[in-house]
């Protein structure tokens, strides 16, 4: 039997269950994702770095860990996870390994049996929380002091890249701000036949030696706001009149970047079901999505009009230019997990190269 844990919030609400993984203390923002499958690209998403994740599909593991190829990023970047049933037996003719020991191998702690129902229920009510895994042993009310947030910290920093890598020769260049990449972009990228630039969020632009025909922003963890040199490198590149194309983060980033405003959402979109509407056609896209912050509507200015807009809570799910060779969309058009329904804004940017 696997020793027992006990999730703490920080309205001093809990939740118990059993360690798996890494059996050791964890803390971090506690969110929830609605997505039925794909748990070992979402637990490499670094979008998730800092965040403890809950899964509200209840069965878990039960396909175990694919080779690395497919994942998102080059570890697991999540806090800590939480499940409802953990399949101890998993089947899959790509499996490495089980979860389990993916967990224990990369330090992540894992906690299954959770009544994850009513953990997101709760969620839902009180807004997005930061909590804390702890042993069942020890004094909840030992355990109630300060709690991490790593929102205070420079996430983007920690899972982008550090130096500038060069990929491909197409016929195309495009200039890749990694501030957290899902490798999935890129690879979107890399299949139309794009040459690609992946420079670091605080690159310099004078640096740059290379000739790039447009550029795409990635997505990232965090609050946008701390993200003060990304926003003003992309206003520098807005001065050259080149295509952008933001994704996630790099949405809210644009928006910032413009003289817009961002917010947190109370309990954000996690999850691959979430129904954005194209503003000008009334077309219903369902996409894959995976953030906390959003923009503005009324902040952007003249130029600008809303793309996209949540068909659930009438959230921004994207922005364009009026004239210009300029998008951002707040879900990921490259999927991994989820519905592939959005593909086509990358081939709508290649073709504006």
């Amino acid at each position: 039997m696997h020793k027992k844990a006990t999730i703490i919030l920080r309205n001093r609400s809990y939740y118990q269950g059993y360690f798996f993984g890494h059996s050791q203390a964890a803390e971090g923002e506690l969110v929830f994702n609605t997505g039925m499958v794909g748990y070992p690209e979402t637990i490499t998403d670094p979008s998730y770095k800092g965040q403890i994740l809950a899964f509200t599909y209840p069965l878990i593991g039960n396909y175990g860990a694919p080779h690395k190829k497919y994942w998102e990023s080059d570890k697991i970047q999540i806090s800590g996870l939480i499940i409802d049933n953990y399949s101890f037996q998993y089947s899959h003719y790509g499996a490495q390994k089980s979860l389990d020991q993916w967990l224990k191998e990369e330090k992540i702690t894992g906690v299954y049996g959770v009544d994850t129902r009513a953990l997101t229920k709760e969620l839902r009510t009180s807004g997005t929380t930061l909590a804390k895994i702890i042993p069942y042993q020890s004094p909840i009310s030992q355990s109630m002091g300060d709690f991490f947030d790593p929102n205070e910290t420079d996430l983007v920093r920690q899972v982008a890249i550090q130096k500038t890598k060069l990929y491909a020769k197409g016929k195309k260049t495009a200039l890749l701000i990694d501030c957290g990449l899902k490798l999935s972009i890129l690879r979107a990228l890399l299949d139309r036949d794009i040459s690609v630039i992946r420079t670091p969020h605080n690159f310099v632009l004078s640096e740059i030696k290379e000739r790039f025909d447009g550029v795409v922003i990635s997505n990232g963890p965090g609050d946008p706001k701390a993200c003060q040199a990304t926003i003003h490198n992309i206003q520098q590149l807005l001065k050259i009149n080149l295509p952008i194309l933001g994704i996630c983060l790099g949405n809210q980033l644009m928006a910032l970047a413009l003289g817009g405003e961002t917010y947190k959402l109370k309990f954000g979109h996690r999850g691959q079901n979430q129904p954005c509407i194209e503003t000008k056609t009334k077309r219903c896209y369902i996409t894959s999505q995976n953030h906390g912050y959003a923009v503005q509507a009324k902040s952007l200015p003249k130029d600008w009009a809303v793309w996209f807009y949540n068909n659930n809570d009438q959230t921004v799910e994207g922005i364009k230019h009026k004239t210009k060779p300029l998008m951002a969309a707040q879900f990921h058009p490259e999927a991994n997990p989820g519905p592939t329904d959005t593909k086509f804004i990358f081939d709508d940017f290649v073709k504006m190269l």
